[in-house]
């Protein structure tokens, strides 16, 4: 069963045999090119992302403080951290809020 002269290259009309060294060169290709395919498109799909970066922004409301809206968008963790963070990314003070202003809110 395994001995026979019968393989693909004589139904396509070869008439040499291949090499199984070359066929094994040929898989060892294929399954390198698919390697990294499959694992080159993850990192690739999030260098290139979905477009344009787009930033979690806030609208201030009456009666909002920096400290509020920190506690507001990140809770459960320490609003001194995300205050200061948000504080530098916007420029402003901690007393200057207007409602309607909108912040840029860090990752």
């Amino acid at each position: 069963m395994f001995d026979s002269t019968l393989d693909t290259e004589q139904t396509f009309g070869h008439s040499r045999r291949m090499a199984p060294g070359l066929i094994r060169r040929r898989r060892a290709a294929v399954l390198l090119i698919g390697a990294v395919l499959v694992l080159g498109l993850p990192v690739a799909s999030r260098a290139v992302g979905d477009g344009p970066v787009r930033q979690a922004t806030y609208v201030v409301r009456p009666g909002d403080t920096l400290w509020s809206i920190a506690v507001r968008v990140s809770p459960g963790s320490d609003p001194r951290g995300v205050v200061d963070r948000i504080a530098r990314a916007n420029g402003v003070e901690t007393t200057r809020l207007v409602p309607g202003q909108r912040l840029i809110l860090p990752a």
